[in-house]
């Protein structure tokens, strides 16, 4: 296994586990949330243009710690393989970039 899988792999256990402790983070609002309530602007907020997942809590489970955990494991494979890709191409690019100076 090259070092840079390894990192790859430590660096998504690392975001499994996080997720998975989701459920002990705070119910209080975020830092924005509470200005916008505490200076009572809050309802001029819009939703999101689009949601995967509403409210970080997976639909149809009844246990929502549970819920919650699966959302994050979700949110953590989608992202995880989206920059898996994108660096997978960027090496690509480079590898490719490489082999055509060495050819003059």
């Amino acid at each position: 296994m090259n070092s840079y899988r390894k990192w790859w792999l430590i660096a998504l256990g690392t975001a499994l586990v996080l997720a998975t402790l989701s459920p002990l983070a705070s119910g209080s609002p975020d830092g924005l949330e509470r200005v916008a309530e505490d200076h009572e602007f809050i309802d001029t907020a819009r939703a999101a243009p689009f949601e995967i997942i509403a409210d970080y809590v997976f639909p149809g489970i009844q246990n929502e710690a549970l819920a919650t955990i699966l959302a994050g494991w979700i949110g953590v494979l989608i992202l995880f393989a989206l920059m898996y890709a994108f660096s997978w191409l960027i090496t690509r690019k480079q590898l490719k970039h490489k082999s055509n100076s060495h050819e003059f």
